[in-house]
């Protein structure tokens, strides 16, 4: 084992990165002043980075690759557990919220027949259907299990034959980490769905249905995010689906991503291709390649439109690429160009009356700067209204409409930033529904106010907390949405708390008057009073320490006033008043790209049992541990993968016992992804047994019942005999990214995080585990909380039979009786401390024959 011992050397690395904002560092009307704080930090403390590869390095890190047939595997497996299992028996997972704070939309669409249907596509929760223009919502995709959607179109001649493209493709690293596996058709307007083709499209930038002919459609794919592939480019289908031919490829770098048609003569046909290729520390978002190709004939050649038709000559910064054609007057065509292969800002607006014949720019760059807030790759749309082919509408950061073909611009107000998509109803082109980062939006004149929809549960958590004292009161870290919360429990009443894209939150279990957020790169925040305000908490952390996206921070179970904090180094403070260095660099060190977002800690569990036991993990494989609070260090990596470590948990009662879990995806026939250690790390089991070969993103125990529970790429796992076998937990639960878990104990009830259907929980968790009824008597069916108590403390339980509770102190003797009577009446029991001395006591609850004792820690 590696040792390390203090004091050492720090080690210094001041990498200077381009300075530009990340999407959620903006001026954004619905998440509060805290983004701008954000903002104000990272000015005054140089940590302005590139928008992070986090969420896909996890899974690809250290090949660069991500097995999609282990995935497709583990769906199989999935459903197979799903279906041949009793319902009754597994429990039920239900909804907790929120609804009203949204999530990332990548397409929408309102049916050609019908403005009260309405199709909401989203980057990772699948895809919504309303028939009643918004007031009800109803997953219609989930049973697919591929719930990253590209695009949605549907027939303009036949409203129920719907396609959908899978595998967002606006060039985020989220889009890598979730890919697609072709193309969707739906015959009954998405009661039921069929995968038609093209699986190794991975992505897909856009569909477009023959308004004439529903069975005649164009697929613009973009293929592999990270890396080379083929299988890009344009694709067309003469019949539904049932063959496909790629009727446009330029070169294995270059996609497609925009594709649009002549409503008037449909082989006239526009593809806007992109070159791109992106690492996890390297982004090449543009290139010679990006250009407007052009068909005459349907789509059977193409011409590439350059300089010579008006258009910028081919260049290696241009980047995005979005193109639109006018359905009123259908020669007239929009072409949104951008530059700098790094940010793809925007390069101004191109405008043909003559079917791309000829073009002249309508706007300089300069008229819209800013509108794609210098990460055009994420944007890219432009729109034209049906009936009037001069308002025109630039989709970015903000949506820009021109009424006079692009000479002049207003903002449209009142949404949510980052915005992905908008659509015009056929028969009232002011009905507007639109998409972004903040949910989905309607408008009923032509944009100049927008409803959003408060019923949509699309929240993508990267986080989550429940407060120990008070359960009602949720917790989560988001992307693009901020840290936010509910005090009543409620799903529609989720407020922000802390700007940025939302990470780790910590309530004290004892005191929560005291909370801590974060946002991203490790921006820490404190409130001393439950929340109502925060002010920065970084005091003693080194600027030039390295960040993860997602950094680590964590309580002290042993000691509710102690944190730790984790760049590449750990941190301790009391309170997060003042940070202290108690470790040398616990990575591999700096990246070779000199990226500071890798290289870092990603995962922290210290000792339930005193202060000086603490392990740590990081991104690039590693876990260390010490046994005297920081003072030497044992890298005790020997025995694990050279994986992604995203999570470790120690048992509350050895701290010999440790387990780890990573990311990645099955790279041989078999590849674990659970591990645990009793003995401090000097060796390692593997305990994944008949876990699926996909990221495991979290792992926590109740070691009260000996029970350890997984979040998945695909749903929570749970094992009642360390790991020997691994089931499903509960029903209901979206085949979606599972990113976190909490459980209280005082309810027994679970609570996951999902990245992109907001956050779910299931009760009596312990006993459905344990196959145990609710009304036998059981340490799991017998509740106590807050514990340690102050004041007052609760018993809750779920038996319907008489009994009795009493209070015993350390020694066996009886303090006083609490209860006696029917516990169907009294489900839950109040019990104030007033003249009970601080210390050990054990609650006895007697029902029968049958008794059962809890520990109970009392402090005044």
């Amino acid at each position: 084992m590696k040792r390390y011992t203090l004091p050492f050397f720090l080690m210094v690395l001041l990498l200077v990165l381009s300075t530009f904002f990340i999407s959620s560092y903006k001026n954004n009307s619905e998440a509060g002043s805290a983004v701008g704080q954000d903002k104000i930090f990272e000015e005054e403390n140089g940590k302005m980075e590139y928008p992070a590869e986090w969420m896909y390095n996890q899974r690809a890190y250290p090949k660069n690759y991500i097995n999609k047939e282990a995935y497709k595997k583990a769906i199989i497996q999935t459903k197979q557990i799903l279906a041949n299992r009793s319902p009754e028996v597994a429990g039920e997972w239900d909804f907790v919220g929120p609804l009203n704070t949204g999530g990332r939309i990548t397409d929408v669409a309102i049916a050609p027949d019908n403005d009260d249907h309405l199709y909401v596509a989203t980057a990772t929760g699948g895809i919504f259907r309303s028939y009643d223009r918004g007031a009800n919502w109803t997953p219609i995709f989930d049973d697919e299990a591929k719930l990253s959607i590209g695009d949605i179109a549907i027939a303009s001649s036949n409203s129920q034959r719907i396609y959908a493209g899978t595998g967002e493709a606006n060039g985020s690293a989220t889009d890598g980490a979730f890919f697609g596996d072709g193309i969707y058709r739906s015959d009954n307007a998405g009661d039921t769905w069929t995968n038609i083709g093209l699986p190794e499209s991975n992505h897909i930038g856009r569909i477009v249905v023959d308004p004439i002919n529903p069975d005649r459609v164009f697929v613009a794919a973009t293929g592999q995010l990270y890396g080379k592939n083929s299988n890009r480019g344009i694709y067309r289908t003469l019949n539904g689906g049932g063959s496909w031919e790629q009727v446009l490829f330029v070169t294995d770098s270059t996609s497609a991503i925009d594709v649009a048609m002549n409503v008037a003569n449909t082989n006239i046909i526009y593809a806007a291709m992109w070159e791109r290729t992106r690492k996890p520390w390297e982004r090449d978002y543009g290139g010679l390649s990006s250009a407007i190709h052009r068909s005459m004939d349907g789509g059977s050649t193409w011409t590439q439109l350059g300089a010579v038709n008006g258009l910028p000559a081919p260049n290696v910064d241009t980047g995005r690429i979005g193109i639109a054609v006018s359905e009123s007057d259908p020669s007239t065509v929009y072409a949104r160009y951008t530059t700098n292969k790094v940010t793809n800002e925007f390069n101004g607006l191109y405008k043909s009356t003559d079917n791309g014949n000829n073009w002249t720019l309508v706007t300089l760059a300069a008229s819209l700067s800013g509108i794609d807030a210098n990460f055009g790759w994420y944007f890219g749309n432009i729109r034209v209204n049906p009936t009037n082919s001069s308002e025109v509408y630039i989709v970015g950061f903000e949506i820009a409409k021109s009424v006079d073909s692009g000479d002049s611009w207003q903002m449209l107000q009142g949404m949510h930033v980052d915005h992905h998509a908008l659509e015009f109803s056929k028969t009232n082109s002011d009905f507007m529904l639109s998409g972004n980062d903040g949910g989905a939006y309607i408008s009923n004149n032509g944009g100049s106010n927008w409803t959003k929809f408060l019923n949509l549960p699309l929240t993508q958590f990267y986080n989550i907390e429940v407060d120990k004292t008070q359960p009602e009161r949720l917790y989560g870290g988001t992307q693009d949405n901020n840290t936010i919360r509910t005090i009543t429990g409620g799903a529609s009443d989720w407020s922000s708390i802390w700007g940025g894209d939302g990470f780790h939150v910590n309530v004290d279990p004892l005191d929560n008057s005291y909370i801590y957020v974060e946002s991203q790169y490790g921006n820490l925040g404190r409130s001393t009073n439950g929340g109502n305000s925060f002010n920065y908490a970084t005091n003693g952390i080194s600027a030039s320490d390295r960040n993860n996206w997602n950094t680590p921070v964590i309580i002290s179970p042993f000691d509710h006033e102690i944190l730790y904090y984790g760049t590449n180094r750990l941190y301790t403070s009391n309170k997060a008043s003042n940070w202290s260095v108690i470790s040398p660099d616990l990575t591999d060190g700096v990246h070779p790209s000199g990226s500071l977002a890798f290289g870092t800690l990603t995962a922290i569990a210290s000792s339930y049992n005193n202060i000086d036991v603490i392990y740590t993990g990081s991104d690039d494989g590693n876990v260390n541990v010490t046994f005297d609070g920081g003072a030497t260090w044992a890298n005790v990596s020997t025995g694990l993968p050279d994986q992604y470590v995203t999570s470790i948990a120690m048992s509350p009662d050895d701290d010999m016992i440790a387990y780890v879990t990573v990311s990645g995806f099955k790279n041989l026939e078999y590849t674990p992804h659970v591990f645990k250690t009793t003995d401090g790390g000097e060796n390692w089991t593997d305990i994944s047994s008949n876990l699926p070969s996909i990221p495991v993103n979290d792992i926590i125990t109740y070691s009260e019942e000996n029970i350890l529970f997984v979040a998945t790429d695909l749903n929570v796992w749970f094992s009642i005999n360390e790991g020997a076998s691994w089931d499903i937990l509960g029903n209901g639960l979206p085949l979606t990214v599972i990113m976190d878990l909490k459980l209280h104990e005082p309810t027994q009830t679970l609570y996951a995080g999902t990245f992109g259907r907001g956050m779910f929980s299931i009760d009596n968790v312990v006993n459905i585990c344990l196959g145990v009824d609710d009304n036998e008597l059981s340490a799991s069916s017998i509740k106590l909380y807050p514990n340690p108590a102050t004041s007052e403390f609760t018993i809750s339980q779920t038996l319907s039979s008489e009994g009795s509770i009493q209070l015993f102190n350390i020694s066996g003797k009886m303090i006083k009786d609490l209860f006696h009577g029917d516990f169907g009446i009294h489900k839950s029991i109040k019990i104030k401390t007033d003249g009970i001395a601080a210390g050990t006591y054990f609650i006895m609850v007697r029902s029968g024959k049958q008794s059962v004792a809890k520990k109970l820690l009392i402090n005044n």
